[in-house]
């Protein structure tokens, strides 16, 4: 027999095999015991995560009698042949190469006809989403009313692609990236079973380049064996993906850390020479300056021994590093990886990318002061110190002066504040049009399609817009706000509204404006738009021409407060209209 692939060999046979989805398997498990099976499900996720092996797993479930505990006996006749794919009654369909309308019609046609040996007749549609519209309308009716003994089983690695009348008629399941973890001890077992030897480290190298899909990790393990003759080394194992190895990771980085542009450009002619993917750097990178903050602020949360380093090689970094050199890195390393898509000389971009990151000047050894200047600057305060204090007793025995002061102190402290402040303004330029058309109801929509927009963004984005949500959006612009004002200047400095803009735009269809405010300035913002657009006044009327005394007619008090009553009709209704009657709160002050 020829050669199969291992993860052909190795596929989940059972729902206990499947890696990193318990809480899928068992509610699945649970559905088949307790006989309380959907007629249509849909299995989303990134690719190689076990979504088509769940669904096979599934179809024996359901139709074998020798089933224990929601799982196929996989002995009996029915789950042989489900197994080796010739029972007619289990039909798996590749929508990628049969999405017509036809192909649905005949689906519809013969779904009507009862099984000739299972219990079930199981449709699984691979990559549902690149049915046509067409053919999602020809499901439609059949999904949501198929026959008794049918069960459709969709998958898809872009569920945000599927139109929201098909996923509402089916039971979702959103399959999680496999962990490192995860990949690592799946790998070991099989190498086990096949009695082959290994290195530890290979397989962390494996399972980190797999990012999240087994059967990548089970397909670049099958490479490497086949280079090092069913000898899994870590050498072979970082050849094969392309990565760098820790040493010669930890001297690059340490010479940019140190500003030694010309021996880092040398060691990146080294790397590459040697095959290393420039991608695969950036990525290296990236993991390792997250490695060391994880490490800097809790060393708990970072498995060391996953990183393939040492705690001294770890501490010795972080103590010659501080966490702003990090974050710059980081935005330059980002910045790298999104111009590096689109050109044809990688190298150029990845040289320029070595002497910025030897140009970020936040480490503390290029901060500190030579020892005899920094005592002559100590002399030179304590003399400027002393002669503050003089003035400071002159101006308390000049009662004029006190006054001057003030008001000659006060312009080089705004400039000071502004220039300090810069990343954490807003525009209101940005806002004002979106709040012009803004809607409770395209908020709601903006909400709904967050989490596939989060799924489009890079990783590196994703950490940031964790710390923000909507606040008010139209058909075609969002307002995001943040909590913290360290993360909005970060947000801004970086190219993070680009990214959610052009995500929102894949996901409806054309532009789409993206702006940012800080949280607790967001009520003021919406006051001041009110009051712009004149929302606001009847009831500014009302305030300037409230008498101020205490007697007055009770024909002229009964005006002001029908008008008053009038205006706040107004304001509350543009305030419902924008953000929504259920955060709307109207008092009687």
């Amino acid at each position: 027999m020829s050669y199969q692939a291992l993860y052909r060999v190795w596929r989940p046979q059972r729902f206990d095999e499947l890696v990193g989805q318990r809480l899928i398997t068992t509610t699945l498990k649970n559905a088949i015991i307790t006989n309380q099976i959907s007629h249509a499900y849909l299995f989303a996720g990134p690719r190689g995560t076990g979504k088509t092996s769940a669904a096979k797993i599934f179809a024996k479930a359901v139709n074998c009698h020798h089933q224990k505990d929601g799982e196929p006996c996989n002995k009996c006749e029915t789950c042989r042949a489900i197994t080796a794919g010739r029972l007619n009654d289990v039909i798996e369909i590749d929508a990628a190469s049969n999405n017509s309308v036809d192909e649905i019609r005949d689906i519809r046609d013969k779904v009507k006809y009862a099984p000739t040996q299972a219990d079930y007749k199981v449709y699984i549609i691979d990559e549902v989403h690149m049915l046509s519209t067409g053919a999602f309308n020809a499901l439609l009716k059949t999904l949501e009313e198929p026959p008794a003994n049918v069960i459709f089983i969709l998958a898809t690695t872009e569920p945000h692609k599927i139109p929201l009348t098909i996923i509402s008629r089916v039971q979702r399941f959103d399959f999680r990236r496999i962990s490192a973890q995860d990949a690592f001890e799946r790998m070991k077992y099989i190498l086990d079973q096949k009695g082959a030897t290994y290195e530890e480290k290979a397989l962390w190298v494996i399972a980190n380049a797999a990012e999240g899909g087994m059967r990548d990790a089970l397909s670049i393990l099958d490479q490497v064996m086949s280079f090092s003759d069913n000898h899994v080394k870590l050498a072979d194992a970082l050849l094969v993906t392309g990565s760098v190895e820790k040493q010669q990771l930890m001297a690059y980085f340490g010479e940019t850390a140190k500003g030694d542009s010309g021996a880092a450009l040398k060691s990146l002619a080294d790397l590459l020479a040697a095959g290393k993917d420039g991608h695969r750097l950036i990525e290296d990178l990236i993991t390792l300056i997250r490695d060391l903050l994880l490490y800097r602020e809790s060393p708990d949360l970072l498995q060391v021994e996953q990183t393939g380093l040492t705690d001294e090689q770890l501490a010795t970094m972080v103590k010659d590093t501080t966490p702003e050199m990090l974050y710059a890195m980081i935005d330059v390393l980002n910045e790298t990886e999104q111009e590096m898509r689109f050109t044809t000389h990688p190298n150029v971009y990845l040289e320029v990318m070595t002497v910025k990151l030897s140009q970020v000047d936040q480490h503390p050894v290029a901060q500190q002061p030579a020892p005899a200047a920094n005592s002559q600057e100590v002399d030179q305060l304590k003399h400027q110190v002393g002669q503050l204090q003089q003035e400071i007793n002159q101006f308390k025995n000049s009662p004029a002066k006190i006054q001057s002061a003030p008001t000659q102190a006060a312009t080089p402290q705004v400039h000071h504040h502004k220039s300090n402040k810069k990343g954490r303004q807003f525009n209101v330029h940005q806002i004002y049009p979106i709040l012009e058309k803004a809607s409770r109801d395209n908020l709601n929509k903006v909400v709904d399609l967050w989490p596939d927009m989060l799924s489009m963004l890079q990783p590196i984005d994703q950490g940031l817009v964790e710390f923000t949500k909507p606040v008010a959006a139209c058909a075609d612009g969002v307002v995001l706000s943040f909590d913290q004002a360290f993360l909005l200047e970060r947000a801004n400095d970086s190219s993070l509204a680009d990214s959610i803009s052009k995500c929102f735009g894949k996901l409806v269809g054309g532009d789409f404006a993206v702006t940012f405010v800080p949280t607790d300035k967001w009520p003021q913002i919406r006051q001041d738009f009110l009051v712009a657009h004149g929302y606001l006044k009847g009831k500014q009327a009302k305030s300037t021409s409230q008498p101020s005394q205490e007697q007055q007619q009770t024909g002229q008090q009964q005006a002001d407060k029908e008008t008053s009553k009038a205006a706040d009709n107004g304001v509350v209704g543009k305030a419902e209209q924008l953000f929504g009657s259920d955060i709307v709160k109207v008092e009687d002050n």
